[in-house]
């Protein structure tokens, strides 16, 4: 049994240091009335995301959907995916991320998905 511990520890590890996909979705719709607008938005990327994420990310529009009792929802959202290696400072980085947009512009949540992720750049 101790064997079988040590094997999972390693392999724990091992999926730590890899490639790490995360995914923010921010509605836009701000509770009480109003959007983020565009120049809201490119402000809180400046001042938030792009000093903690530098060497990159991707942003994108999208428009999402949920259900709050019998009734569909409808917003559009800004997706923020960002990739890393897993370590701690970056997880951190990310909830800082999440939190400050939820302070920012009154959102109840922001949904925060993680996956593993196999990352290459085809450059020939």
């Amino acid at each position: 049994m101790p064997r079988a511990v040590a094997l999972v520890a390693v392999l724990l590890v091992a999926c730590a240091h890899g490639w790490v996909s995360e995914r923010l979705y921010c509605g836009r719709s701000i509770p009480g009335g109003g959007m983020v607008s565009d120049e809201e938005w490119t402000r809180f990327v400046a001042e938030v995301v792009t000093p903690r994420f530098p060497d990159g990310l991707t942003i994108w529009r999208a428009d999402g959907q949920w259900r709050e009792g019998e009734q569909i929802v409808r917003e559009p959202v800004m997706i923020l995916e960002v990739l890393h290696r897993g370590d701690p400072a970056s997880r951190a980085s990310i909830e800082a991320i999440a939190q400050e947009y939820r302070t920012r512009f009154r959102q109840s949540a922001v949904l925060r998905v993680t996956s593993p992720a196999r990352a290459t750049f085809v450059t020939q």
